[in-house]
């Protein structure tokens, strides 16, 4: 039977360090307009209630900013992404920025606590910080360590105060133990990490595939390779971050480029031959945005070109 799609956007960006990913969800509706196609009107869209109101004013938590607010997302992101599993829809999430991907695998696990879930992270970051690590205090370098329910204070920098650990503990929490296994992670096209994250990812043995890697093997010989690493896993999620991508083959339209990532093409063939594996059953797009485009929309039109493409693979199935 074919999936029925449910486009949900989450334009939070209150884990972001730079402002306008919230605006990616619709930069990327109007890439569609602008090739006039109806997909927005083909695929139901359900938008999530954000957030972003309390960037107007300081946040009190150094170490975790805006995780009080957070916190409240973190639930309306996993609940929706729950419920349309549970109504045996696929989500295929349009969001701002990365942070609200632990949500998104919150909301998977609830839905199926007895599944084993496989992450495919495609992005150029490790997202694997904690309050006890980050350099930044942004949330959005903090996703995974979340999912993985580590706080790696053997790499402490940082001495997060009460409250901070209150919310961060109580996030985790929401998994009910029932955290992704670092076997069951994999990243692509990692390029850009700090110590604490590598130490992270040296001790769990964490896997990770390089863009050469897929430069010299090819998008259908890797894509075979990571789920094959995956082959014990019952469902798979991938997260597909713009900045995996090439600044120079895409655009600035992201907040944190980086050089030497993927191609367009390469990211699209990739991301293909792995939404064609019958266990995927929630697909993401993050951290388009358009404040930030040195090529006026360019960003959104090639996630719309991806998404577009990928989008008709889900529903085939």
């Amino acid at each position: 039977m074919k999936k029925e799609i449910n486009l949900l956007f989450n334009r939070s960006e209150i884990t972001a360090g730079t402002r306008g990913a919230s605006l990616g969800p619709d930069a990327i509706r109007i890439a569609a307009r602008t090739k006039h196609s109806d997909f927005f009107s083909t695929y139901k869209v359900k938008e999530i209630a954000d957030r972003n109101d309390a960037l107007d004013r300081p946040t009190d938590y150094v170490y975790a900013r805006y995780i009080d607010v957070f916190s409240a997302v973190f639930e309306s992101v996993s609940h929706s992404v729950q419920e349309t599993l549970a109504n045996k829809q696929f989500p295929f999430i349009l969001a701002g920025d990365h942070g609200s991907g632990a949500a998104t695998i919150a909301g998977i696990k609830k839905a199926y606590p007895s599944k084993r879930l496989g992450v495919i992270w495609i992005d150029a970051h490790g997202d694997l910080h904690t309050p006890f690590t980050t350099p930044s205090g942004n949330m959005h370098g903090m996703p995974l360590a979340l999912a993985l329910g580590q706080d790696n204070t053997d790499c402490s920098a940082n001495a997060p105060d009460d409250k901070t650990l209150h919310f961060w503990n109580e996030l985790k929490k929401s998994y009910a133990g029932n955290f992704v296994q670092p076997e069951d992670l994999v990243f692509v096209a990692l390029r850009d990490t700090e110590n604490e994250e590598n130490a992270l990812i040296d001790r769990l043995d964490i896997k990770y595939h390089s863009v050469d890697e897929l430069r010299e093997n090819g998008a259908t010989a890797l894509a075979q390779q990571i789920l094959e690493q995956l082959s014990a896993c019952d469902l798979l999620y991938v997260s597909f971050d713009v900045d995996s991508m090439d600044p120079q083959q895409t655009s600035f339209g992201t907040g944190t480029p980086v050089k030497n990532g993927l191609t367009p093409q390469e990211a699209k063939g990739l991301i293909l031959e792995l939404v064609n594996d019958d266990r995927l059953c929630c697909f993401e797009c993050v951290e388009v945005n358009p404040c930030l485009d040195n090529q006026l929309n360019r960003m959104a039109e090639i996630a719309f070109d991806i998404i577009e493409s990928t989008v008709k693979v889900i529903a085939s199935k």
